[in-house]
């Protein structure tokens, strides 16, 4: 809820209270004394403070609520808090359950529950004919509580959604850049080292020709070795291991930082855990930086600890520092801008994640950082258990508070033959409905058959507590836990990956057909065949492996007949045990077709809640799928950019070199390894500056995972990555692209979950095998799968437990150059 809604619903609760007391009592000509209409007033200004204020305190609310409503219903006439007793408390428990834990809201609902009928008792006695108004009391506290849990729940799967998307933004923005910095870092590399060292070793040896002639046949030598391995470092800068990155990692290089500060005699322990790469990771290290830093020059010789927790739920950063040594002179005290604290604060902030510092306990300073962890959820802070032990300490006295004044003053003579009323035993079904309610999402068939298992007894209660009322009222109180548990299952089941053998949606449909469209002019020759003369073995090969088992195109509705049979029995039953005119045939036929009818509506809303979740899932999902690909796109456009210059530079002055070398003139050897090196200058100024045509990116390939493994890791996602060494080192292009889009289909569809993909090659077939995508079951994904694996004539299997094989031919597929891909 927003606060228009806070304010607005707690004057609409006084609103309907008025017209139901004293409005209607001045209708019908009776006004009611002054002092009552005061306490009214009081009770209503109380409840409605207590209401607008919930969001902060909502067990505090509900706590001033119930009060006030109990002390105004002793001396105001019967109605008179009958809103704000029923709908105002309703209100308040919604609120605790959206705003508090699970434990707290069902221990609230199951105190007032109790609570309730016992305060009731010692008000007016056990003389009540029917308490019917206690059963519904008790299904308005459960229907307000789960739908706060519910409230409660999607609200955290959104704020999850939204920081994954965040998440996934920001590093879609950050691959390209990182890429160019590596191949960066590494041309210099190549330049600092290998082409820098044969042009001394060159010109030394000339210089010392005359007088040392060996030194010639030995930097002819040391060139030819030199440039080789310039040219092995060269492809392996083009095309890096996909497993994992060469350079440093994130906890390699904050280990590096923590060894640069012991160096400066800090003593620094530290604990860090592995981090993926990406704005988690950066921040994590400015952040220990910057602490170290300011330990630095603020407690020089203070012992420090650093401690970095990587988790599925957060990340913990975590730098304490002692008090300084005695007689420690900080150097470096004035040399800081000032603007430490608020840059740590930020980087906590762009991260997803919050900071806080202050001193501790023993003269030292610690700063604390919580950011995102391996999914992206918040952190939930245990609940101490001296805070639980209090809260049902306070449950047990509410529930006994009751029963104090009704055992010391009142006293009530028996009548023999009392029974209990029915209301009783409608409130203790309804609060068994509820507790199945709360059982359904851990154990959904025990908690529906025991739903169903309920609703005879409700007949059964009618009977022993001589239930005089509307005969089908008591059973229409069962229908709303049966409609929860169908709403739920419809939902549950529409927005389920879909296994049916139905066609996919329109959406799906044209990523078919463009898929189709784009490996049309790669189709190998016997493909093309095959579309003009008839579907081929292979294609009917994957469509039948792909095609679901007869179970689960057929999903028989089992739960909604048994739903409808149990409540059309029950009321066939309650209605005859009572009395009518009607024949037993006519009762069948309206009993089952009202709850026919009501079953049908709960299978329908819930159906449109399925179908709408999961067309958002389905869009949040393409919107992050789309920012991969157009990160590694881009990434992919600038290593093709660089590789170029390097192609058409660098590796052609190099192979002059060697070949310069290998001929034994020395002056030439030197003066193309000068030039080799002006040229890998100029391509790292060219680096620095120039940025890919966003127009011209080229298609990546297989060479192009350790950046699609990159940017999913940096989103918090467990990839794996192997190539075996059989794995050719030039593929067919067509083969190429098609490997490469199955294995970015099939990681993006794998949701979550840590993955494998691995290649092997083996008797002129690629084989791409990927664990941990269970999600390839859906018709959607697995008819993109396929469309891909079709357009070369090769196989797609699916096994259990998330398994995928696809098998591409090698021979006979179509080889494109690189400018037609």
């Amino acid at each position: 809820m927003n606060r228009t809604d806070d304010r607005l619903l707690p004057v609409l609760l006084i609103c309907a209270q008025a017209l139901v007391w004293p409005g209607a009592a001045l209708v019908r000509g009776a006004v009611p004394p002054a002092g009552a209409l005061l306490v009214a007033v009081l009770v209503a200004v109380v409840v409605t403070a207590a209401l607008v204020l919930c969001r902060n305190r909502p067990v505090v609310a509900l706590l001033v609520v119930v009060a006030a409503c109990a002390l105004g219903a002793g001396p105001l006439p019967a109605g008179a808090t009958a809103v704000l007793g029923t709908a105002g408390v309703g209100l308040a428990l919604f609120t605790v359950a959206a705003r508090r834990d699970a434990f707290t809201a069902v221990l609230c609902v199951l105190t007032l529950t109790v609570w309730q009928p016992l305060y009731n008792v010692s008000l007016h006695g056990t003389s009540s004919r029917d308490s019917l108004h206690l059963a519904l009391t008790a299904l308005l506290y459960a229907a307000a509580c789960g739908a706060g849990v519910r409230v409660r729940r999607i609200r955290r799967a959104r704020r999850a959604a939204e920081r994954l998307r965040q998440r996934t933004e920001a590093e879609r923005h950050r691959l390209p850049a990182i890429e160019r910095r590596r191949m960066e870092r590494e041309l210099h590399d190549v330049s600092a080292h290998h082409l820098t060292a044969v042009v001394v070793t060159a010109g030394a040896a000339l210089g010392l020709r005359d007088r040392r002639p060996e030194l010639v046949e030995e930097a002819l030598d040391f060139a030819v070795g030199t440039g080789r391995e310039v040219t092995r470092a060269l492809s392996a800068v083009r095309a890096p291991a996909p497993s994992r990155e060469d350079g440093p990692s994130p906890e390699e290089r904050l280990q590096d930082l923590v060894a640069g500060f012991r160096r400066l005699d800090q003593r620094v322990d530290c604990e860090i855990d592995p981090l993926p790469d990406g704005a988690v990771a950066d921040a994590a290290y400015g952040i220990v930086r910057e602490a170290l830093t300011n330990v630095a020059r603020h407690a020089p010789g203070a012992r420090t600890t650093v401690r970095v927790r990587y988790g599925d739920t957060g990340t913990d950063v975590v730098v304490t520092s002692s008090a300084p040594p005695a007689g420690a002179a900080a150097h470096g005290a004035g040399l800081g801008s000032g603007r430490g604290q608020g840059f740590l604060r930020s980087r906590a902030r762009e991260a997803g994640g919050t900071l806080v510092t202050g001193p501790t306990a023993e003269g030292g300073w610690e700063v604390r950082a919580a950011l995102p962890g391996r999914t992206g959820a918040p952190v939930e802070r245990s609940v101490p258990r001296d805070y639980r032990l209090a809260q049902l300490t306070a449950a047990f006295g509410l529930v006994v508070q009751p029963m104090l004044p009704m055992l010391v003053l009142h006293r009530e003579e028996v009548q023999p033959g009392a029974t209990v009323p029915a209301g009783v035993f409608f409130g203790l079904l309804a609060v068994a409905q509820a507790v199945a309610l709360l059982w359904l999402r851990r154990s959904p068939r025990a908690a529906r058959g025991a739903l169903l298992a309920l609703v005879p007894l409700w007949p059964v209660a009618m009977s022993a507590g001589h239930y005089t009322g509307p005969v089908l009222l008591p059973l229409a109180l069962s229908l709303p836990a049966t409609c929860a548990v169908l709403v739920a299952d419809a939902a549950r089941r529409a927005a389920a990956p879909s296994r049916a053998g139905a066609r996919p949606p329109h959406t799906d449909a044209r990523v078919v057909e463009r898929l189709r469209d784009r490996f049309a002019e790669i189709r190998p020759p016997h493909a093309r065949a095959a579309d003009t003369a008839g579907p081929s073995a292979v294609g009917t090969g994957i469509r039948s492996r792909l095609t679901p088992p007869a179970t689960w195109r057929m999903r028989r509705p089992v739960l909604p007949v048994a739903a409808v049979a149990v409540h059309a029995g029950a009321a066939t039953v309650a209605v005859l045990d009572r009395g009518t005119a009607l024949p037993v045939v006519a009762v069948v036929a309206g009993t089952t077709a009202a709850t026919a009818l009501v079953a049908g509506a709960s299978r329908w809303a819930g159906t449109r809640h399925g179908r709408r979740e999961r067309a958002a899932r389905g869009a949040h999902q393409d919107r992050l799928v789309t920012w991969t690909e157009e990160a590694v796109r881009d990434a992919w456009a600038e290593r093709r950019r660089i590789a170029a210059g390097l192609e058409t530079t660098v590796l052609s002055r190099t192979a002059d070199m060697v070949a310069e070398a290998e001929a034994g003139r020395l002056d030439a050897t030197a003066d193309r390894a000068r030039e080799a090196l002006a040229a890998m200058r100029a391509l790292l100024d060219a680096v620095r500056d120039g940025q890919a045509e966003t127009a011209l990116r080229p298609q990546p390939t297989l060479q192009a995972l350790d950046l699609l493994a990159h940017q999913l890791r940096a989103t918090g996602r467990d990839i794996e990555i192997r190539l075996t060494d059989r794995v050719p080192a030039r593929l067919p292009t067509a083969v190429d692209l098609a490997a490469y889009h199955a294995a970015e289909t099939v990681l993006a569809i794998g949701g979550d979950e840590p993955a494998v993909v691995e290649l092997d090659a083996e008797a002129d077939m690629l084989t791409l095998t990927a664990t941990g995508v269970p999600d390839t079951a859906d018709t959607a994904a697995a008819e993109r799968l396929a469309t891909r694996v079709t357009a070369l004539g090769g196989t797609l299997t699916t096994g259990p437990q998330g398994i995928v094989r696809i098998r591409l031919p090698l021979a006979g597929a179509p080889d494109i150059e690189e400018g037609q891909r």
